[in-house]
């Protein structure tokens, strides 16, 4: 037998769950002209942003738009995002080193699409309040670390993708690079004389980097 307060908790949410629906089927709808991986487009409408976006922004959480998470970082755009995973070229076995957990969010999707994230965040605070969010979300495999990020996460390396949540000064840190698996990819914003993805892929014969769109992150801190 349900209980009347579990029932009526039931009743409450399913008004919220109908606009989170919507929601994530409008930005998909927004996203789809600028992503072609079928599969990302799945793993955001899978997310629920509202739960990784402060209660005061929750209106807003299914805008095409980054908004402020405290501690003077975003949850990022969702269309950015999208492009970094899909720049991954996941296909469902990979583990992931995600650096700069920041909300979550990122983690959250990559999470759709991955077998393992492991999630480094610099600030203890944040990755508490993503631990939160992450478990209200029914995500299970993301492991989330406190550290600095700029170094990787050595003890679960090699990683099959790596993406970088913050922008490397002039070139992405070696570390990172040195965990790669062969075979493996790397997306980062790069700091020059303006902001652009990296995508570095580990191949038999080096590394090779290729340049991709114009972004805006808060950088990376090293060290």
């Amino acid at each position: 037998m349900v209980s009347h307060s579990t029932e009526t908790e039931r009743r409450r949410r399913l008004p919220c769950m109908a606009h989170a629906a919507a929601g994530a089927e409008r930005l998909v709808e927004q996203l789809r002209p600028h992503i072609r991986d079928e599969r990302v487009l799945a793993a955001v409408a899978a997310v629920p942003r509202d739960l990784f976006v402060p209660r005061s922004l929750t209106d807003a959480a299914w805008a095409n738009t980054a908004l402020p998470i405290g501690s003077g970082q975003t949850i990022s755009q969702p269309v950015v995002v999208a492009r970094m995973c899909e720049l991954l070229e996941l296909r469902g076995h990979e583990r992931v080193l995600d650096v700069g957990t920041g909300s979550g969010y990122h983690a959250a999707v990559l999470a759709q699409l991955v077998a393992e994230v492991w999630s480094i965040e610099r600030e203890p605070r944040l990755s508490r309040r993503a631990d939160e969010a992450l478990a209200a979300a029914g995500i299970s495999n993301v492991h989330l670390v406190v550290g600095d990020g700029s170094q990787g996460y050595p003890p679960a390396a090699p990683y099959e993708a790596i993406n970088v949540a913050a922008a490397a000064s002039g070139e992405p840190p070696a570390a990172l690079e040195e965990q790669l698996a062969d075979g493996g990819r790397l997306v980062v914003p790069v700091d020059g004389p303006d902001q652009r993805l990296m995508l570095v892929r580990h191949t038999s014969e080096g590394v090779e980097r290729e340049w991709h769109e114009p972004v805006r992150f808060v950088p990376l801190v090293e060290g």
